[in-house]
């Protein structure tokens, strides 16, 4: 039984390492699906909407501590750390994220449960099926909770893990994700990634045999109407076929489109989520860089979802060169983590991505633009 109850313990600790991990290098994308998380629950249950509401509005925070969290348990796990009180955390956790996917799957309500963040994508039943799996070893843990050894020094290892797990948190939420499992990482191709993924489709057939009456699969489609009848169809590999990118799309004041010229030589898209808590330093700063690239012939465009009328003063009180266009807020938000953001772009491929609090000098962009 011991050996079971270690197995189960490494493997659980890893797990929470590996989720946690992939999940606090980019804290503001786990905050966006707890956001969205609280709102289907304020929407549902409507007696609880205001402590759903608080909660939406405290996602990114949330995020920060569950996702730090969720390492910072892992390592305590594999190296026995308070493991009566470790284990009790650690079942409330899964509980709760088996709790979760389960509302998802069996609702319908959110497609995509974020339990390894965008470098993993799962389906809501798979999601919960994973849960269900992990529930089981961790419940092996919280039984055998009194009978684990705690290691030396594992006080100190856990301190060290939590200063590390929220220092890269609170890292990637001022400057951008340690790493970017984005389809606008740094060296991706936008336009490459908007076009079809030339993978053929991987169709399951459902015939009716009619000498059995009983439904059949097919990966073929069967032509013998006399002994079978066709019932329904199904695209098993539907995610592979779908671009990595679908919903980026450019429009002027005027509404033109204008995503092409998004992909055209040398740009510099000054992303603006919103406008507020924004300081004179940051818009000094932006504008500096986009002053002088200008003068390099890198053409600056600057990106926001806010409407006309609540952006166009600010635009203009800003001083920044170029002209501004309208995006889709989902899109922004996939491509920005911070707020403001730049991206430089040559030919459509993403050169760099910077916050307002790391903005680079106009030789650093010439560098990585070769020029």
């Amino acid at each position: 039984m011991r050996l079971i109850a270690n197995f189960a313990r490494i493997l659980i600790g890893l797990e929470f390492i590996f989720s946690g991990f992939v999940k606090v290098v980019d804290p503001y994308g786990t905050g966006l699906k707890l956001q969205e998380y609280f709102e289907v629950f304020a929407n549902d249950l409507p007696p609880l909407s205001g402590l759903f509401d608080l909660f939406a509005h405290s996602s990114q925070f949330l995020s920060l501590v569950f996702c730090a969290g969720e390492l910072i348990l892992g390592v305590a796990l594999l190296i026995n750390y308070k493991m009566p009180k470790t284990a009790w955390i650690v079942l409330g956790m899964m509980l709760f994220f088996t709790f979760l996917t389960f509302y998802s799957a069996f609702f319908d309500r959110v497609t995509d449960c974020g339990c390894f963040g965008d470098f993993l994508k799962l389906k809501p039943w798979d999601s919960f099926k994973k849960d269900v799996i992990s529930l089981f070893f961790i419940l092996i843990i919280f039984f055998n909770r009194k009978n684990y050894n705690e290691f030396k020094y594992s006080g100190i290892v856990t301190g060290i893990a939590t200063l590390i797990a929220f220092g890269i948190g609170i890292y990637s939420k001022i400057y951008l994700p340690v790493l970017d499992f984005l389809p606008y990482a740094k060296g991706l191709s936008i336009p490459e990634q908007m076009k079809p993924t030339g993978v053929k489709p991987i169709i399951n057939y459902t015939f009716l045999d009619k000498e059995s009456n009983k439904e059949i699969s097919s990966a073929e489609y069967l032509m013998d109407t006399n002994k079978y009848k066709y019932q329904d169809s199904k695209i098993l590999n539907e995610n592979e076929l779908r671009p990595k990118i679908t919903d980026y799309s450019l429009s002027d004041t005027a509404g033109n489109d204008v995503t092409t010229d998004s992909f055209e030589g040398s740009k510099l898209l000054i992303i603006f989520k919103k406008t507020e808590e924004l300081n004179k330093t940051q818009i000094d700063n932006i504008k500096k860089l986009a002053l002088d690239s200008d003068e390099q012939g890198i053409e600056n465009m600057t990106l926001t979802s806010l409407i006309t009328s609540e952006f166009d003063p600010f635009f203009k009180g800003s001083g920044l060169p170029g002209s501004y266009f309208t995006i889709d807020e989902k899109v922004l938000k996939t491509m920005a983590r911070t707020n403001p953001c730049l991206i430089l772009l040559e030919n459509g491929v993403v050169k760099g991505k910077w916050s307002s609090h790391n903005i680079p000098d106009v030789s650093t962009v010439k560098e990585l633009l070769n020029k």
